[in-house]
């Protein structure tokens, strides 16, 4: 009897008070700023592309293979308005064997993938587990502009910048190509 009376004392006491959980469905806590969600493809929107370049380090890396990509020629770099010559044409993750590690995120050598804040992407359908090339690309725009993104090292994806390098590395093939020219010519004197 005794029990009974304290029990109900105890819960009389927590109801008084604020509640500690959050009624998930209807409200959403704040995602913490170093939050790792599912992964996430970057644009360019200086290029009007994607960052990745189909090089496939990631899915080499992934220690549950949930990564799939296929990469092309890129036409823009044929004309000569980007600077990378693959990019990719599909690209799949398998969320249910993704587990979040970041691994893909820290060998990408071209800041293309980030973990997102994403992390309620359930469905019913068979195939609501895989994102798509267009998924994750929404997913990275909506990361970009929560996040404030930019990339870490800027000078490695402008492509004003590598078409510069590349232009400046054809004019000093011209030069030395010139110079040897010159060096081989038999009308000098001195001989």
């Amino acid at each position: 009897m005794i029990g009974t009376i304290k029990g109900l004392l105890t819960t009389a006491r927590w109801l008084l008070k604020r509640p500690v959980t959050a009624h998930y469905p209807e409200q959403h806590l704040p995602v913490q700023q170093r939050y790792m969600g599912f992964p996430a493809l970057l644009m360019d929107d200086t290029a009007d592309e994607p960052f990745c370049t189909g090089c496939m380090v990631c899915v080499r890396e992934c220690p549950t293979q949930c990564m799939s990509a296929q990469m092309h020629d890129n036409p823009k770099f044929a004309d000569g308005s980007s600077h990378r010559r693959k990019i990719i044409n599909e690209f799949e993750i398998n969320l249910n064997r993704c587990i979040l590690c970041g691994i893909c995120v820290d060998v990408c050598a071209f800041d293309a993938i980030e973990m997102s804040y994403e992390h309620e992407l359930a469905s019913y359908a068979r195939t609501g587990s895989r994102a798509d090339l267009t998924l994750l690309l929404d997913l990275g725009r909506r990361y970009m502009d929560m996040s404030g993104w930019s990339p870490e090292n800027p000078e490695k994806n402008v492509a004003e910048v590598a078409l510069a390098k590349r232009a400046a590395a054809a004019a000093a093939k011209a030069a030395s190509a010139g110079d040897a020219a010159a060096t081989d010519d038999p009308t000098e004197d001195g001989e």
